[in-house]
This record gives C-alpha cells, structure tokens and sequence, in this order.
C-alpha cells in the first residue's frame, strides 16, 4: 500500500504543473485551474490502483479536469451574465476579470478567453500541452476529424480577435 502512494505522489509531482496550465489557459484563472486540477488528481488517487497500470494515467487525468473544466466554464458564465444584470442599475463599467491575474493580462489570453469551450479546448491541448490530434481525439471523446475542424475554426476565429483587439487599443502616439 505505501509503494502505491509513493507511486502516487511521484506521479503527481510530475503532472501536476502541466494539468493545472492546461486548465488555467482555458479558464483564463489560475485558483480556478488549481482547484479542478486538484478534483482530478483526487478522483485519481481513489482510482490509483487502476490507473496507477495504464500506459498514460496522465491521460486519464487530463480527461477528467477537462470535463471539470467544461462544468466550470458553464458555471463561470451563468455567474457572469447574473453579474451583469446585477450591475446593469449600476454606472460605471466593472472589469470581470481580476487585473492581476497574469492569465488576463495579454490580449492573446483574452482573445483566448473568447473562443467556445470546445475550440479552446483543442487549441490548448494542440499546443500548450503539445498533443497530437490523435491524442486530444482519444481526451476529448471525438474523431480527429473533428480535431482537426475544431482547430482551424479556432485559429480562424483567434486571428480575427487579435485583430480586433488591435483596432480596439488607442494609439498611443496622438
């Protein structure tokens, strides 16, 4: 039972990081990435002496904080349009992001932010986490046709944020 756990934290130690950055690129918030990442790891470890035998218990792991991360992104817009209509008697514009958060601060990540859960999800998992189409086919439950669809669309539409995250800052020479 102790080797188990050894394994367990072995295993944890080297796939913690790269899970909770998946997850913060697609949420756009690192405490938020922290706890989903740590829910999965959780449900590994009751899982362990299982998946502890897979080829790639990672994968397994993955999955799982994807599919939290999906739940959390419903419920982070559900909260965020109550937030709107709570604020709309207000004056004055209130930023949902927190200025802080290093995630929020570029117009990449936010052009990011914008894109639907499922082509964020591909896109980051393409290349943040470096996965091949296969792979992310395997994670996410689809065809890599659809992979592949869902890729070129986000890149599309990313393009086309950025761009308008250009007309949209003012020009600091006038």
């Amino acid at each position: 039972m102790r080797a188990e756990h050894d394994d367990f934290a072995e295993f944890y130690e080297a796939c913690y990081g790269r899970v909770v950055a998946l997850v913060a690129a697609m949420l756009g918030d690192r405490h938020q990435a922290e706890d989903i990442a740590q829910e999965a790891f959780a449900r590994a470890l009751t899982r362990w002496p299982r998946i502890g035998r897979y080829d790639q218990p990672e994968a397994w792991v993955r999955r799982v904080a994807l599919r939290l991360t999906i739940d959390a992104g419903r419920r982070r817009r559900r909260a965020a349009a109550l937030s709107v209509l709570l604020a709309a008697g207000q004056r004055g514009s209130r930023d949902l992001h927190d200025p802080r958060d290093p995630l929020a601060a570029t117009a990449l990540s936010v052009a990011l932010l914008r894109l639907p859960m499922p082509q964020r999800q591909v896109l980051v998992l393409y290349y943040l986490a470096d996965l091949r189409v296969e792979e992310i086919a395997r994670d996410c439950g689809i065809s890599a046709g659809t992979v592949r669809n869902r890729l070129a669309a986000a890149r599309d539409r990313l393009e086309r944020e950025l761009k308008e995250s250009d007309r949209e800052v003012p020009d600091a020479r006038r």
